[in-house]
């Protein structure tokens, strides 16, 4: 009962907050991009509240738990990946986008093609992200709840699809603020009991986990889960770069007002994200000691059940329902970003652009952002509740793998190389998720004689393909690119793209002669 009322909880609090934000969202500037009205410390905190799903929440916790040291590496993969947007991506594709990745894009590349192209890849991105997190919020409120999985699944999706088609940006940027408050404050809870009961000593708590487990003093080495040391590296290039390519982290570029902002945006978002990992090791270490090892590996859920067992066994039964609680509000905050970035793409690039040519009026592209939104939560719930036994693993692996091997070649080249053509960019697009979703298939999640949805021995040895995919991305645009012939005006269009994507400042096209003749 007491789990109820705070799943209750946040489920008005959450529409609450929605009621609010649909005062504020009459315009696709609303819709899209909040209106840029979000400051540096809002969207920061936002942005860390879209990042930190419940995998980071409650699988990095358990894999530390179960794993030790290697656990902990999937933590540094993900906090370090903001680097890469702090230096490389954030302030140029603020200055150069509107509401998607494909509005920076098209700054320089004025092709209908490209866009799709880059639309269709946005929302594959989507679905698979949205689809591991929908699966695992099934499992998890069945398992706590007793509510049926489909039943689950269908709750999650509902509310994901009301915030977005009500709230738009504001209500998904909000709902993802109080998300990560709760996070970060049920965490540091968690985090200061298991540090009080070692005594407040960071020795004590090492060397008490490094005797407790199976692995003893192994516990703190690496090697436990991660045995091929090029599927570690492979793994760390998908986390790493891939935060970059996830659309709905894009979108959140273009929620403020300026460059600046931007990049304050970016410096919290790291702060708290940083603070966030590093709690988990407390998390890790509390739960091999006081839920003890063989505990978890019997309950099963492949860890996943890690931090409410913990905080059953540090504070009962209402901490627990308040985790329980934050776990749910985590995953409805990740879904609903995930929606909008994928209904976004659709509305605003295939819609708008595509078929209606920039000609749709403010009222229309609203109206079918909302639609499309709708579109966006019945398929993802329909594919997700017949994803029931899916390895979520296979999922997760696509998202960040497909999201480094075609979007961040795409991002970079755009931004940083002054040959690169339209064909070079569609070719890499295309080479990188072909190459990601092959090898993915190709690899052991998917081709096991045992465990494998193909019953046979795998073709391709890495779990994760990013080590392949990533550089065949960046070879396939290179390759396009040098097999192509440049525009006559590519090197002014490149000067003119990189004055406003470091300045923000836009300078239109020189007029033609016979323009200023006429």
């Amino acid at each position: 009962m007491t789990t109820i009322i705070f799943f209750l909880a946040v489920i008005i609090g959450t529409m609450a907050i929605t009621y609010s934000a649909a005062k504020q969202t009459g315009t696709t500037k609303d819709f899209y991009a909040a209106g840029n009205r979000l400051n540096g410390l809002q969207n920061g905190i936002a942005i860390a509240g879209d990042y930190m799903s419940a995998a980071s929440f409650l699988g990095i916790a358990g894999t530390i738990a179960m794993y030790g040291f290697d656990g902990f590496v999937y933590a540094i993969g993900f906090f370090v990946s903001y680097l890469i947007i702090l230096f490389l991506v954030a302030e140029p594709l603020h200055n150069l986008g509107r509401y998607t990745l494909a509005d920076a894009i098209a700054v320089r590349f004025d092709s209908l093609w490209l866009r799709g192209v880059v639309a269709c890849t946005t929302l594959l991105i989507t679905i698979f992200y949205m689809l591991a997190q929908l699966v695992g919020a099934g499992a998890l409120i069945h398992y706590l709840l007793g509510v049926r999985y489909d039943t689950a699944v269908l709750v999650v999706g509902s509310l994901m699809t009301f915030y977005v088609v009500f709230g738009g940006m504001v209500a998904t940027s909000w709902v993802q603020i109080i998300k990560a408050i709760l996070l970060l404050t049920g965490t540091l809870i968690l985090s200061l009991i298991v540090f009080a009961r070692f005594d407040w000593s960071f020795s004590e708590m090492f060397s008490h986990v490094s005797t407790i487990t199976p692995l003893q003093e192994q516990f703190l080495q690496p090697g436990n889960q991660l045995h091929d040391p090029l599927e570690t590296i492979s793994l760390h290039l998908a986390l790493i770069l891939g935060t970059a390519g996830l659309p709905h982290i894009i979108s959140r570029l273009f929620t403020v007002k300026d460059a600046k902002t931007t990049r304050n945006s970016i410096y919290t978002a790291t702060w708290v994200i940083g603070a966030f990992y590093l709690m988990t090791i407390f998390l890790g270490f509390g739960a091999s000691t006081f839920v003890g090892y063989e505990a978890l590996k019997n309950v099963g859920f492949g860890g996943n059940l890690t931090v409410t067992l913990l905080a059953d066994a540090l504070g009962g039964e209402f901490l627990m329902a308040y985790i329980a609680a934050v776990a749910f509000a985590t995953i409805l905050a990740v879904v609903t970003g995930l929606v909008l970035s994928a209904s976004s793409a659709f509305a605003h690039d295939v819609y708008s652009h595509l078929i209606r040519r920039g000609v749709a009026s403010e009222k229309e592209q609203v109206t079918m952002a909302k639609l499309s939104s709708v579109a966006v939560g019945v398929i993802s719930i329909w594919l997700a509740i017949g994803a029931e036994k899916m390895n979520v693993a296979i999922l997760v692996a696509l998202t960040f793998a497909v999201a480094a091997s075609s979007n961040l070649p795409l991002l970079l080249f755009t931004l940083y190389w002054k040959r690169f053509t339209v064909r070079g960019a569609i070719c890499g697009v295309l080479t990188g998720l072909t190459a990601s979703v092959v090898l993915v298939i190709l690899g052991p999640t998917v081709m096991h004689p045992l465990t494998g949805l193909i019953r046979a021995e795998p073709l391709f040895p890495l779990t994760n393909p990013g080590l392949v995919s990533i550089p065949l991305g960046f070879l396939g645009a290179v390759l396009g690119t040098l097999l192509d012939r440049p525009e006559p005006d590519a090197e002014i269009k490149y000067q003119r793209v990189l004055f406003q994507a470091l300045t923000g400042i836009r300078v239109p096209p020189a007029k033609k002669p016979e323009q200023e003749s006429a």
